[in-house]
């Protein structure tokens, strides 16, 4: 090793005339994930990132780096030989290796050309390499590119990724103790960052800024300073939770630019303040109900034209990626029944329509109401709606037609396969949340097709623009009277029906629970006027909850995340609709099963434009209530 190292040494300094060519630097490109606001979301593609640019940064930084890895670095040419026999007389005298000779450029050979094996043909070539390196390159760009390279643990390659890992702001904003506390990592990565071991971080930070006084790149008094600071640490990535809507939309990019060939930058819809607030809300509700086996849940918030402004794929994504808000299917319950009822309206039946809760057998199956409730006789289809009644569900589907439901399903949003056997009206179907946000958008957006989207534009890193999402034309898919009636009835089930615990005095809200017969899925899905937001709890191995129902909760984290975002996204009162009822598609007999349900473009040439939403209010406009049941359990 001796040997090697002196050899290079020699080269270094004699300037030897022949040295092995450097392989190619090679490096992916990298697609950068932005919000709305134009925060940093996530990381894609390559490992690593461009080389630093030194000048964007305080000076502390570099200098952070230099004082406690290589504080020669400005001097020698590669390999230090001052600091080689430095290390041979500390590893004499403790009798083992105890302190490292390798130089920064030593580091950033190894960790562009190299592996981590201790033997000394790797050595001998790292110390070559490095002199390389420093005849082809200036000490910022080597220093620049170091710090783009290096692993700063819980897998952050490069200061820019360890910067938002660690503390949630780029590298630029970090302050002295935050760059002594990167510094610090790189003893040993998995070890001293301040997740792993906060007492080995403040250790090695100390060292840090001790190293930095003794090389003057900082007084004793900015030392003092920056002990007494105590920085946030994040223990999980602050933007974990978005990692989800990222991987998301990381496939919808590609499709739209297939594997790019320099890094690209992508603006979204996500609004990270909403997301926080339903990570919050979905960790905190899941863990209040984990005795009665709660384990998983997803939320999609959509506004008007599609964008999504939140999405949850579960309670943890570092423990589980599955993103089920896009990638679950589940069966729909009874946040189904909406599309019963409209259909039902459509075709001229009113809210105030009556029908008998009682038993009935339809091919052979017979629907019951939820475990422990009755039957209530003649009631209203409102009532039934907001009571969330089988039995009425199920006899109305089978009166106005199951093809005729599955095709209104289908208009609105959903495109899953759709069954239509008897137990259809109570939501066998399986689904997806993120369809089911895109389907009862288009209540809260005045009977117009919502598709949810997450991509605004792309551009390159210098600015030229690759992709630019056009606005949509309209696509009225609901008409009045039955998209009006049909909200109507909605908002009875939070202020009268099973989605009481939804609620948020002061807003215009509509919604419907959905429960499984067996509880496996749970959901609640409502809206304000623009703005939309589905929540699905249940279990990844598909076994039963204990008697958790759509009314609890899923409608208490609406409730939860609702009150916090409907303070930070636009919203209104739920929006009238179409003025006029235009004709309607006629409906497929019910006499001849099996037919198959008409595409949904077949409508929206047939349905008149939308009218403007009303002037906004905080109240919402009066609703006739119609007597209700005792209230029952949640649905």
């Amino acid at each position: 090793m001796v040997v090697a190292l002196a050899a290079a040494v020699s080269l270094a300094s004699f300037g030897a005339p022949e040295l092995p060519r450097l392989p190619e630097i090679k490096r992916d490109p990298q697609i950068t994930y932005v919000d709305r606001q134009g925060a940093v979301l996530g990381v894609r593609g390559g490992r690593f990132a461009p080389p630093v640019n030194l000048a964007s940064l305080p000076a502390y930084v570099p200098a952070a780096f230099v004082a406690i890895e290589d504080r020669r670095f400005y001097e020698h040419q590669g390999v230090d030989a001052l600091g080689i026999a430095r290390a041979l007389v500390t590893d004499a005298l403790k009798g083992h290796a105890a302190q490292g000779a390798s130089t920064i450029t030593q580091q950033l050979a190894r960790n562009l050309f190299l592996t981590n094996d201790k033997d000394l043909e790797r050595k001998a070539t790292e110390a070559l390499y490095a002199i390389q390196l420093e005849r082809t390159y200036t000490k910022q760009q080597i220093l620049g590119l170091y710090l783009s390279r290096t692993y700063f643990g819980q897998g952050a390659y490069g200061i820019e990724a360890a910067s938002e890992r660690y503390f949630d702001k780029p590298a630029r904003a970090l302050t002295l103790r935050e760059a002594a506390m990167l510094a610090a990592v790189m003893k040993a990565p998995n070890t001293y960052n301040p997740v792993a071991s906060a007492e080995k971080s403040e250790e090695r930070t100390r060292l840090v800024l001790d190293a930095m006084v003794e090389t003057n790149a900082i007084t004793a008094a900015q030392r003092a300073k920056a002990l007494a600071e105590t920085p946030k640490v994040w223990k999980s990535a602050a933007s974990a939770p978005a990692q989800y809507f990222v991987d998301w939309i990381d496939g919808e990019t590609h499709k739209m630019v297939g594997n790019p060939k320099q890094d690209l930058v992508v603006e979204t819809t996500l609004d990270s303040a909403s997301e926080e607030a339903a990570a919050a809300a979905a960790k905190a509700v899941v863990a209040r109900y984990a005795k009665q086996k709660v384990e998983q849940t997803a939320v999609v918030t959509l506004d008007a034209q599609g964008r999504v402004r939140a999405m949850i794929g579960g309670v943890d994504y570092d423990k589980s990626p599955f993103n089920r808000a896009v990638d679950a299917h589940r069966q729909a319950g009874s946040s189904w029944k909406p599309f019963v009822y409209l259909t039902a309206l459509e075709q001229g039946l009113t809210p105030d329509t009556i029908r008998v809760d009682e038993p009935i057998t339809i091919a052979n199956w017979s629907p019951q109401n939820i475990e422990g409730e009755g039957f209530s006789g003649p009631v209203t289809l409102q009532v039934a709606l907001a009571q969330s009644i089988n039995t009425v569900a199920a006899r109305v589907a089978d009166e106005i037609g199951r093809p005729n439901v599955a095709a209104t399903a289908k208009r609105l949003g959903i495109n899953t396969p759709i069954n239509t056997d008897p137990a259809m009206a109570l939501g066998t179907s399986l689904v997806e949340p993120i369809e089911m946000a895109q389907a009862y958008a288009a209540f809260a957006d005045g009977g117009n097709k919502v598709s949810a989207y997450g991509v605004e534009r792309i551009r390159t890193t210098s600015g030229q623009l690759v992709y630019q999402r056009k606005g949509q034309a309209l696509q009225p898919v609901i008409a009045n009277p039955a998209l009006d009636e049909l909200t109507g009835m909605m908002r009875t089930v939070l202020t009268q029906g099973t989605g009481r615990r939804a609620a948020l005095p002061g807003y215009d809200l509509a919604g419907k629970t959905g429960t499984t017969s067996d509880y496996k899925d749970a959901w609640f899905c409502g809206f304000t006027g623009g703005l939309t937001t589905v929540v699905w709890m249940g279990r990844d191995d598909n076994t039963p909850m204990r008697r958790i129902t759509g009314g609890l909760a899923p409608a208490e984290l609406w409730h939860d995340y609702m009150r916090v975002a409907l303070k930070k996204l636009p919203s209104a009162p739920i929006p009238a609709g179409p003025p006029i009822a235009p004709p309607l598609p006629e409906a497929i007999p019910v006499s001849a099963p099996g037919v198959a349900p008409a595409p949904a473009d077949d409508v929206s040439s047939l349905l008149g434009p939308s009218s403007p939403p009303p002037q906004q209010q905080l109240v919402p406009p009066p609703t006739t209530l119609l007597p209700l049941p005792a209230p029952g359990k949640p649905g």
